[in-house]
């Protein structure tokens, strides 16, 4: 069985690589799910109605509950700190100069977080104007907006973020 599985792994092995990146993906979402039910629920509770007052541009953008503003940003910026060292290490064993992969990947995640960030708190407000917030709702809107974001992540990890300086084949020689 292991000898199929290293066979198949190296066959495919940029379907492995995109498994790998799926299995972190769920693993790391998991872990945020946990931080913004927390935060949610325990540590924000009482501003998922406190509206953000004075400020135009989350009024543009649709954010009107500062609970689940601050919810979403803090739980999406764990989640993506522990992806970053699992698919790092793990899933492309990447051996790119660290700092410029860490500042790739910031910008990538700041530009993510903050359209997490507007899109969990557009959804939630307008979950929560047309009185349908709950925990079930608000968790599977989690889901969909943590989900999203795996359109550009996976090719900007793979391709830009975590390259490998050398090919397997050059690292033998």
């Amino acid at each position: 069985m292991k000898e199929k599985l290293k066979a198949f792994t190296e066959k495919h092995a940029e379907i492995w690589k995109f498994v790998k990146f799926t299995f972190t993906g769920v693993s790391t979402s998991v872990l945020e799910l946990g931080v913004f039910m927390f935060l949610q629920y325990v540590v924000f509770r009482s501003m998922n109605e406190t509206p953000v007052t004075d400020n135009p541009v989350l009024s543009f953008l649709g954010i009107e509950y500062m609970g689940y503003m601050y919810s979403y940003f803090i739980s999406a910026t764990i989640g993506y700190a522990a992806a970053y060292i699992m698919n790092r290490k793990l899933t492309f064993k990447a051996d790119a100069n660290p700092v410029l992969s860490t500042v790739l990947y910031i910008i990538m995640v700041v530009c993510t977080i903050a359209f997490n960030t507007w899109f969990g708190a557009f959804l939630g407000t307008l979950i929560t104007n047309s009185g349908h917030n709950n925990a079930f709702v608000e968790m599977l809107t989690k889901i969909v907006v943590m989900t999203v974001p795996t359109l550009w992540t996976y090719p900007l990890n793979r391709f830009v973020i975590h390259r490998k300086k050398k090919a397997p084949a050059d690292a033998e020689n």
